[in-house]
């Protein structure tokens, strides 16, 4: 049973929202919804690929590519006929296998989840074909190396997808699958997180800096709890039960990252029903130990304010090689049109220059 959390304490508050000098628009085409991107960082720490669908989830995959850390992208590049069928929000990760070999991979989910691959880098994609007779709800929404090289790779089902049987139960349930391969095979789905009130869903995994424990952070469907949290010691064989976390942490579809000075930075839509920014493109920065013992972290931060409901925010989040961090995602930002792509670059130096500069 999660616990009751009040209302967090105040934390200092940084928005960006109209800082527009930072928006950069990354894919924006008139009366076309565009949504739910996902990138990934090559070896240079600037090349970077996105993909995302034409539509809300559901649609043909775009692809683009960009050179300088996302500050300018390329025009949409070609892509396998078959990526015009994806039922679901596309995600893209690089995998290297026990022989060095590395590989783009992009997965799209319901049933059955299917992946394509690249062995170039991008620059050539095979079509999407299924990796098992199992299906899925954001496929692959987050993946995990372990100790023993192997990969873990994690998304939801309401019991639709899983095995195609379309019974939607009244829980959502987290499942892992691994592949021991380089992502090449993947094996049969194993339930990682259920709770007996609490919907999670759309797990975001990270490793504790000392390497010794996993973590996941979970968006709470229900909207009757916080966003939660669960701890692995044993790499992902036994979880804790669900915690939520304080509101200023709860919402959908976290991102994180370790910055180089060890705090982490989370990136993700607000549907804290208490908060000034709900339904916003937002940010957390804490530590680890902030997440471990419940704590409210050390700063807020909004990136740009979305204009319908909570329609925005599946962000992508990636560390440049000079530290910058970007961050990007869809959402309202323009009032009366469809959502598009946009991007914003910062650097944790510039949010704790202005919360000093203010006096925080």
């Amino acid at each position: 049973m999660p616990n009751e959390l009040g209302v967090s304490p105040v934390i200092p508050f940084i928005d960006f929202a109209q800082d527009f000098s930072r928006h950069i628009v990354i894919d924006r085409e008139p009366d076309q919804y565009l949504g739910h991107p996902t990138t990934v960082l090559l070896e240079d720490g600037l090349s970077m690929w996105i993909v995302y669908p034409k539509g809300h989830g559901k649609g043909s995959i775009v692809l683009k590519k960009s050179e300088d850390g996302g500050r300018t992208w390329s025009k949409r590049q070609p892509v396998p006929e078959s990526w015009a069928s994806s039922q679901e929000v596309p995600t893209i990760y690089r995998i290297v296998d026990d022989f060095g070999r590395k590989r783009l991979f992009v997965f799209s989910g319901l049933y059955p989840i299917r992946s394509a691959s690249s062995e170039d880098d991008g620059l050539t994609w095979s079509e999407l074909k299924p990796i098992g007779d199992f299906g899925g709800i954001v496929a692959m929404s987050d993946i995990m190396r372990l100790k023993d090289q192997s990969y873990m790779a994690l998304f939801h089902d309401d019991g639709r997808f899983l095995k195609n049987s379309m019974i939607e139960s009244e829980q959502f349930v987290v499942y892992a699958v691994y592949s021991y391969d380089g992502g090449l095979t993947w094996g049969q789905p194993k339930e990682v997180v259920r709770d007996d009130v609490a919907h999670l869903c759309e797990p975001c995994i990270l490793r504790s800096s000392d390497g010794n424990q996993l973590c996941i952070i979970l968006r709470e469907n229900s909207r009757k709890y916080n966003s939660m949290v669960v701890f692995s010691d044993d790499e992902g064989k036994s979880w804790t039960k669900p915690r939520e976390l304080p509101d200023v942490l709860t919402g959908d579809r976290h991102q994180a990252l370790f910055l180089n000075d060890g705090r982490i930075l989370i990136s993700f839509r607000d549907m804290a029903s208490n908060s000034p920014t709900w339904g916003d493109w937002v940010g957390w920065l804490g530590t680890y130990d902030d997440l471990v013992c419940g704590h409210v972290g050390q700063f807020k931060l909004r990136f740009m304010k979305n204009n319908k409901g909570s329609d925005c925010a599946y962000p992508a989040l990636e560390l440049l090689s000079d530290q910058t961090i970007f961050t990007a995602t869809y959402g309202h930002w323009k009032l009366n049109e469809q959502p598009y792509i946009s991007g914003l670059h910062f650097t944790v130096d510039e949010v704790d220059y202005y919360t000093n500069e203010k006096g925080f």
